[in-house]
């Protein structure tokens, strides 16, 4: 019968989460995916491209919601049943509320384990398959952003102006600046051309112009009749340089031993210039930042487990029970806020590094042995 219990509270739970959870979520990403337009209207990708990129982001907006909607679902389920009177069907079936807080506690393990696995696994993963995406595909977009007197750079290095875009696809009086390097860039002017596409790449074809190379000793120029220019030798402008959130975490883990191994603790354990080490272009901040996003912040959902299920224990005070719900809703979302700025404190000394990491555990072990004094003692909660 108990597992019966437990079994309808825990789905009641599942439910809100999973409803609560992928509309805020999708909510998120619709928001982020206008966001993203400018990979169209700027950067020249195709709607293509862009869905795609855009999609591999709802795994990092998912696991960044987990650790608020969880608290949220066990908070209102429990909040559900104290008001329908539910709960006297724990207690008189023997549940004592100790054994109903140990069961929140083990839900709480798996979705730890969820958040565990989106955040070292998943997440880093779907990332980077985005950025890596979007660093081999083609400008393909670039021809519907080519419009009349506007000059268009959506690509690196490469500058477009055309005086007339008519609706044949002709272009008239055609302007393309192309800088080689620092030192070196090349100006080609054209009476007229179009854009067309072999080989699934684009191309500019110009009709009576000239080349003019140009570099600091001197300039040359070329004039021609008809040529093809190669759109597709341009990369685009997005960021294709790995972020940190898009390595793997065996990466992440190794580059941060290397940190340890060669930091060097100076004037009594404070970390001085030890942000100013790298590791494949990263500093120790960043690293240690990310490590504490992905591994420790998920330690916080066994934390606010406990704290949504002392929604059971009614304090005996009239004053008090008033504002109980509301008391327990504020420690929660203080808990969540204090995992988010903690965050900041890393690496202000080696005391703060130990106590920020283990502060999960801290707070779960201190706030389960109050509930454990209150729940087993009967202590009267003020």
């Amino acid at each position: 019968m108990n597992k019966l219990i437990f079994r309808k509270f825990s789905l009641d739970i599942l439910n809100f989460f999973l409803i609560a959870s992928f509309s805020i979520t999708f909510i998120v990403w619709i928001i982020q995916a206008v966001n993203f337009l400018d990979l169209v209207s700027d950067d020249g990708h195709s709607l293509k491209i862009y869905f795609y990129y855009v999609s591999l982001n709802f795994p990092k907006i998912f696991s960044k919601t987990i650790i608020f909607v969880f608290f949220i679902s066990v908070f209102y389920v429990i909040n559900k049943y104290t008001n329908s009177n539910e709960l006297i069907v724990f207690w008189n079936n023997g549940i004592k509320k100790i054994n109903f807080i140990n069961f929140i506690l083990k839900l709480s393990i798996l979705f730890l384990i969820l958040q565990l696995v989106l955040n070292l696994l998943i997440v880093p993963k779907s990332q980077n398959l985005a950025r890596v995406y979007l660093k081999e595909s083609n400008i393909d977009f670039l021809p519907k952003l080519i419009s009349e007197k506007k000059f268009i750079n959506v690509v690196k290095n490469l500058t477009i102006f055309v005086e007339e875009f008519k609706k044949d696809g002709v272009l008239n009086k055609i302007y393309i600046n192309e800088k080689i390097d620092k030192n070196n860039s090349k100006i080609i002017v054209a009476e007229s051309g179009k854009i067309i596409k072999k080989d699934n790449q684009f191309y500019l074809r110009l009709y009576n112009g000239g080349i003019t190379n140009l570099n600091q000793a001197n300039s040359f120029a070329l004039n021609f009749s008809e040529t093809d220019y190669d759109l597709s030798n341009f990369s685009t402008k997005s960021i294709t340089h790995p972020k940190m959130q898009e390595i793997d975490s065996s990466v992440i883990f190794n580059c941060f031993k290397e940190f340890l191994f060669t930091l060097n603790i100076k004037n009594h354990g404070s970390f001085k210039n030890s942000t100013k080490l790298t590791c494949n272009d990263r500093d120790l901040k960043s690293i240690s930042e990310e490590i504490y996003k992905r591994l420790i912040l998920p330690f916080y959902t066994l934390i606010i487990s406990l704290i949504a299920a002392s929604l059971i224990i009614e304090p005996k005070s009239k004053y008090f029970f008033k504002f109980h719900k509301l008391n327990i809703f504020l420690i929660g979302s203080f808990i969540i806020i204090l995992s988010q700025i903690s965050l900041k404190f890393l690496l202000s000394s080696v005391t703060s590094i130990y106590i920020i990491l283990l502060l999960p555990v801290i707070l779960i072990l201190i706030y389960y042995f109050i509930l454990l004094l209150i729940t087993k003692l009967k202590l009267n909660f003020l």
